[in-house]
């Protein structure tokens, strides 16, 4: 839920509103129910709230503790802010409010930063300590919220967009070439704390900062993801991993229905999202909101996998809803889908998100989302070949990244070129750390904790926020990651990938879809570009825009346009898409 902004000030001088004004306008869309803007002396808060957890005005942000000195503005859902609450009453502590803000100021004032060790949930929050004068950032374990920051002249912009720092006009807005680099070989992911901006970082997931008045800072990383199993577990049968595993992920789901709105489920017909489902029938509910979306085909492509979706939504009787979007009004909304993006990303799905968010925020607040299972039961194709591997490395960019640096020097202007391979090294740098002693497990480390935030988790927030939609992610519940990382790799390889997984959504899910060939969100008409969809992104490369920033090499650029169905990526992805909404995203910021 919401969008936050604020200002600090390191020069002595006190913050005004004008930055967090325009910065809170931009946040509108993810929040359009109320908005408030707080100053003291060099701090000032904004925040956009979506009403979701007591929708009272007592829970309006920013919010303020006068007798504790604290004030806060928070974006996310604390899904166990009642037992906190509890708790933290039991301590002496009274609440005039009865959502999960509060419950994280009170948190703060009781426990200090280890606070963040007891949440269950999403959330990027900004504390200001009045006394102090400190400001402490943090987010959720696996980046499900964003936080964007920008050193300014005199201190420090923050955001939940990176959009909104740069309609403050005071961003760098000078293309960061290392990024550059990453989004051309790592398959769009440009690690925190990068952004394709100079100007622009964001705080890295399980991070807290706390900033000092004078502008000193220090970070703490509270969180990392383990695959090493427990003293005891070693011993464990296949049949007691899949009843654990059962447990956890009904637990994750129910702790996800918390909300005083309706909350719906974004159905692809999929295992994860019919597992959801699945569960949730089994708990009770009833006439629960479901949503899917299908596109056009396109070179012999299918553009829906409605009949999955229908499968599941008869068999658990919900209230479903089939959107299908023709290829006129996908073209027609590839502006708006890129204008919602904080960082330019490649995956087709952004599209068809921002579409179905746009459709789906007329009827529910809330919805659940499958995605993270993939990285964290070990789904994609390219985990295999790393079974056994004596270089994990090389077989992981083999089959994940998009160029090697000998194909990347053919596409990219010499002028952007490195002397050195930073995804490599960096792909390298985090398989040495110590914690995922098996090569699978190491990519399941890399692709769950860095890809995933940068790739398919921004990918839902940035779209579903983009229409006031708030999207959870029970596959990314941190007590269920901790608990699938511990399960021996080759359970979740088993069955052509998440076979524990498979085996636990038995118990719920019929056969036909999950033995059923493993899908995506289709998108096919910007897999294959042709027509009006090539005509869109040769435009956007050919602008005196373009030409005068000079990523690409012309020839390069040529061939594609000549034959752009024959340059297609290891994954499975459009080069000329890829670099063409890298320009697009570009030029529709205004950079």
């Amino acid at each position: 839920m919401c969008g936050l902004c604020g200002e600090i000030r390191f020069d002595g001088r006190f913050a005004g509103t004008t930055a967090v004004d325009l910065m809170t306008t931009k946040l509108t869309p993810r929040g359009p129910d109320d908005g408030g803007i707080l100053v003291h002396g060099p701090v000032a808060l904004g925040h956009r709230r979506l009403s979701i957890i007591d929708l009272s005005p007592k829970a309006a942000q920013p919010m303020v503790d006068s007798d504790l000195g604290l004030s806060i503005v928070f974006n996310g859902c604390i899904y166990n802010y009642p037992a906190l609450r509890s708790e933290l009453e039991a301590l002496g502590y009274r609440f005039f409010s009865g959502g999960d803000t509060e419950v994280i100021l009170k948190a703060y004032h009781a426990w200090g930063t280890a606070c963040v060790r007891r949440f269950n949930g999403m959330f990027a929050f900004a504390i200001h300590e009045r006394d102090s004068g400190k400001v402490v950032l943090a987010r959720d374990r696996f980046g499900i919220k964003p936080l964007y920051l920008a050193e300014v002249d005199g201190g420090l912009l923050f955001a939940s967009s990176l959009p909104a720092l740069l309609a403050t006009g005071r961003v760098d807005k000078a293309i960061d070439p290392v990024a550059l680099r990453f989004y051309m070989s790592f398959h769009a992911v440009v690690p925190a704390p990068r952004t394709i901006l100079k100007g622009v970082r964001k705080l890295p997931p399980a991070t807290l900062r706390v900033v000092s008045a004078d502008g000193s800072f220090s970070d703490e990383v509270y969180w990392r993801l383990d695959f090493q199993a427990l003293p005891g577990e070693d011993g464990r049968s296949a049949k007691d991993w899949e009843d654990g595993l059962f447990e956890e992920v009904r637990a994750a789901v129910a702790r996800r229905m918390i909300a005083d709105v309706p909350v719906g489920v974004l159905l692809s017909g999929g295992l994860d999202s019919s597992l959801i489902v699945g569960l949730l029938a089994e708990a009770g509910q009833r006439d629960v909101e479901t949503f899917s979306i299908g596109f056009e085909e396109a070179n012999g492509e299918k553009g829906d996998e409605f009949s999955y979706s229908d499968l599941i939504a008869e068999r658990y009787a919900t209230r479903h809803h089939k959107i299908f979007i023709p290829e006129a009004d996908m073209i027609a909304a590839l502006p708006g889908a890129i204008a919602a993006m904080s960082e330019p990303m490649v995956s087709y799905d952004n599209v068809a998100f921002y579409l179905l968010a746009r459709e789906v925020s007329k009827r529910v607040k809330v919805v659940l989302s499958g995605q993270g299972a993939d990285e964290i039961f070990g789904g994609y194709h390219w985990y295999r070949p790393l079974v056994d591997s004596t270089d994990p490395v090389t077989d992981y960019a083999a089959h994940f990244f998009d160029r090697t640096p000998e194909r990347l020097a053919r596409h990219l202007s010499p002028a952007w070129l490195g002397a050195t391979d930073e995804a490599r090294a960096f792909v390298a740098a985090h398989f040495a750390e110590d914690g995922a002693p098996d090569p699978v497990d190491k990519a399941l480390r890399l692709d769950s904790t860095v890809m995933l935030v940068d790739d398919p988790v921004k990918r839902v927030d940035n779209m579903t926020m983009a229409f006031g939609l708030e999207a959870r992610v029970p596959f990314l519940d941190h007590q269920l990651a901790e608990f699938a990382g511990r399960i021996p790799s080759s359970l979740k390889l088993a069955q052509n990938g998440k076979g524990i997984l498979k085996e636990v959504a038995r118990r719920v899910v019929p056969a036909a879809v999950i033995d059923r060939e493993k899908g995506y969100f289709p998108v096919p008409g910007l897999k294959y570009i042709e027509g009006s969809r090539l005509d869109y992104v040769r435009d956007g490369l050919s602008s005196r825009a373009a030409r005068q920033r000079g990523l690409f090499r012309e020839d390069y650029l040529a061939s594609l346009y000549e034959n752009p169905r024959d340059a297609i990526t290891p994954l499975r992805g459009s080069e000329l898409w890829q670099v063409g909404l890298l320009e697009l995203w570009l030029q529709e910021h205004g950079i």
